[in-house]
């Protein structure tokens, strides 16, 4: 096992090339809350504005890790090391925090996704035995790192972009192909502005840990060509797979589709691939966190986070829109503020950061984030990111005397 770097930038010969990080990035994007998502725009939208707002989510989507991976990459730093730069050495537990505890709770919503689906393929499996095993398996995979990460998204990426476009091209022949699709009327109303505040709003948040996985890459260019490529194709096929399950079947869970197409042993797989893939990258993230908070290696962390998640992980599935509610709440702001640090205020990092332990601009662009996001009408995720921003640019520019 090679070092995680949790304390220092990636050194060149551990960085790596565009398919693994590729690999790597796909499978972040590849999570069933997409497919939830996707299927409230299926049933809300026609198919045309379905695709148009999926495509415009995550171009924005793009956008947003896009930058964050260039970021990462060109300093070889995760989150935590690049919030030390923009909330100072102490102010950087503020962001550390947050995104390790969100995140902890985001693995314990996997495990919970995992087991109760197949407790109900299985009901003589204990269902507590099903979540600690889940919850294991995840937790091995994020303990041995990046290099694991890598392998297990090279095996479950095919699997599941096969297996998930066969299910759908089956659910087309069945029921009048594509035109069927195109000419049904949508159930509710939803506006194209909403749909897309949706789509954002599904990702953004683990979107802003981009940087843990994207350093690793060996130059710029493949790590924002990984991350647009896994948000533009992986997320929006998450969409798209959601999206014809609930305009053919009634249900937002592909692997329902195919227990409806008497696939069960591939539903199985799909969704512990699809769930596991998305899950241990919240647990190596949150575990990268801490590790850099507590200045000790990640994986003490990842083992206690493991157990820690998997405990809790009944009850954050049952509060599971709460919580991505406040994800969006809180975290968007973050890689905001990381953004236009390094490219505004240092200047695509020419400018050394601020010495001060407390970079306090840093601080109050984050609360005027989440109070835009919490009180103002509108998309939560796209106000924090505005008022952050604008309240960053604002007071770092007058904290340093920058013109």
């Amino acid at each position: 096992m090679h070092s995680e770097y949790e304390f220092s930038p990636v050194a060149a010969e551990d960085r790596r090339g565009f398919w693994a990080m590729l690999a790597v990035m796909v499978g972040f994007t590849f999570f069933s809350a997409s497919m939830w998502a996707g299927a409230t725009l299926g049933t809300g939208l026609r198919a045309s504005s379905f695709l148009l707002a999926v495509l415009a989510g995550n171009v924005l989507l793009g956008a947003y890790t896009g930058l964050l991976a260039w970021i990462a990459a060109r300093t070889g730093r995760s989150t935590h090391l690049l919030a030390r730069q923009a909330f100072g050495e102490r102010g950087a537990a503020l962001p550390s925090l947050l995104l390790g505890v969100t995140q902890v709770g985001w693995f314990g919503v996997g495990v919970a996704m995992f087991a109760l689906p197949v407790g109900q393929l299985f009901p003589q499996v204990p269902h507590l035995a099903l979540l600690w095993v889940a919850g294991a398996l995840m937790t091995l995979t994020a303990y041995y790192g990046i290099q694991s990460l890598t392998i297990l998204s090279i095996v479950a990426v095919p699997a599941i972009a096969l297996l998930g476009s066969a299910s759908v091209a089956k659910a087309f022949a069945d029921f009048g192909g594509i035109s069927a699709w195109f000419a049904q009327e949508p159930a509710g109303g939803i506006g194209l502005g909403a749909a897309i505040g949706i789509c954002v709003g599904s990702f953004i948040s683990g979107g802003t840990l981009t940087p843990d996985f994207t350093r690793f890459a060996r130059t710029p260019r493949i790590a924002v060509s990984t991350t647009v490529t896994a948000f533009l194709l992986g997320n929006s096929l998450m969409f798209l797979f959601g999206a014809v399950a609930a305009a053919f079947y009634g249900t937002n869970d592909i692997s329902e589709v195919m227990m409806k197409q008497g696939l069960i042993g591939l539903a199985v797989l799909v969704l512990g691939l699809n769930i596991w893939t998305t899950n241990d990258n919240a647990l190596y993230a949150a575990s990268l966190g801490f590790a850099t908070l507590a200045r000790w290696p990640k994986r003490r962390f990842v083992l206690l986070n493991g157990f820690i998640g998997t405990l809790f992980a009944t009850a954050a599935y049952n509060h599971f829109v709460p919580w991505l509610n406040l994800l969006n709440r809180m975290l968007p702001s973050i890689g905001a503020v990381l953004i236009l640090d390094h490219f505004v205020v240092r200047r695509g990092g020419r400018t050394p950061p601020d010495s001060r332990p407390v970079h306090w601009p840093a601080i109050i662009a984050w609360a005027c984030g989440f109070a835009a996001a919490q009180f103002l009408p509108g998309i939560a995720p796209l106000n924090t990111i505005l008022a952050s921003s604008a309240a960053y640019l604002l007071l770092a520019r007058r904290h340093t005397g920058c013109s």
